[in-house]
């Protein structure tokens, strides 16, 4: 059971990045069919979409934005993901690690909605989809973060509301031996700059997976993993910076002493079963929309890929 929700800024302490290299398993563990959205885990617990969250000066939330690394989109649409976007019905819905060309959007793929850019190939390709009710609110959609080192890489999707920014993100990996961290360091600070640039104009909320654990208690076994990429010290200390420069991670603004609140598990020694996992998907905030901050949930029941989803419900 989750502890009563609490406010205030969320700790400070070194923070991990990156996904475990242990992600890219040769084979999928004898539970494997179980990752498909209609399949509960084994126990039989399920997500409860339903909500009446408020902040704290009870203003109910009306603007849901939610966020999923799918690990291959026609994957994902075939273990029944669509049933799941019906069941969260956010106003603003972002995917990671697509792994699918445009012309290869399977059947049944413009069911998620209008759908905008950057649809790759390879494994960094992530989607944006706004409800329609909603379009006509975006005043614009950018692609990357304007430094073509990075934009190639198709990483970053923003969309810009009249009250503020909404930013989807898949955050490199440092990959195996920790051989990208260099480049994953410069990334940090170079999207930190970004951020903070569009905060000048109006507050951002950001989302997606940003490949780093904050804290001991966003894995199962840190003690294993300080030197792995998504927990070295340097990854934790680029998102701690982050939230030294005016941000909220709002899981854990609310719930500061929640354990076991992870969001991937790697497919091998049935880590999902065993409840060994990373939290690597976040939704952080400028520190002015903490007033309209209801809920920050983790989907940890819902099926379909190596990550759960997530969800943010704010009262704007």
């Amino acid at each position: 059971m989750e502890e009563p929700k609490k406010r205030g800024r969320a700790g400070k302490v070194k923070v991990a990045d990156e996904e475990p290299t242990t992600k890219k398993a040769k084979k999928p563990d004898e539970n494997a069919a179980a990752n498909g959205a209609k399949t509960a885990p084994a126990g039989g617990a399920t997500d409860d979409f339903s909500s009446e969250a408020t902040c704290e000066d009870g203003r109910r939330w009306n603007f849901k934005v939610a966020s999923w690394n799918v690990n291959g989109l026609r994957a994902w649409i075939e273990k029944g993901g669509l049933d799941y976007l019906r069941k969260e019905n956010p106003d603003v819905f972002f995917l990671q690690e697509t792994k699918c060309s445009k012309d290869k959007l399977p059947a049944g793929g413009e069911r998620c909605g209008r759908l905008h850019g950057a649809l790759a190939g390879g494994r960094q390709g992530r989607l944006l989809r706004c409800r329609d009710v909603h379009e006509d609110c975006t005043l614009s959609i950018k692609h990357g973060i304007g430094m073509s080192e990075h934009d190639k890489e198709g990483r970053a999707i923003t969309a810009e509301y009249d009250k503020f920014f909404v930013v989807g993100v898949y955050v490199p990996n440092s990959q195996k031996k920790l051989a990208r961290l260099d480049y994953r360091q410069k990334w940090d600070k170079d999207f930190r700059d970004y951020l903070k640039k569009l905060e000048n104009s109006k507050p951002v909320i950001l989302c997606g997976d940003l490949n780093v654990c904050h804290e001991e208690i966003d894995l199962a076994r840190p003690a294993n993993n300080h030197r792995n990429a998504g927990f070295s010290d340097e990854e934790r200390e680029g998102f701690t910076q982050l939230l030294n420069a005016g941000f909220i991670d709002t899981y854990r603004s609310l719930h500061p002493a929640q354990a076991g609140a992870y969001t991937f598990w790697t497919y091998m020694m049935n880590a999902r079963s065993k409840d060994i996992g990373w939290r690597l998907d976040y939704f952080v905030i400028s520190e002015s929309l903490l007033p309209d901050l209801c809920d920050s949930v983790i989907r940890k029941h819902t099926m379909g890929s190596d990550h759960c989803p997530i969800a943010l419900l704010l009262a704007v």
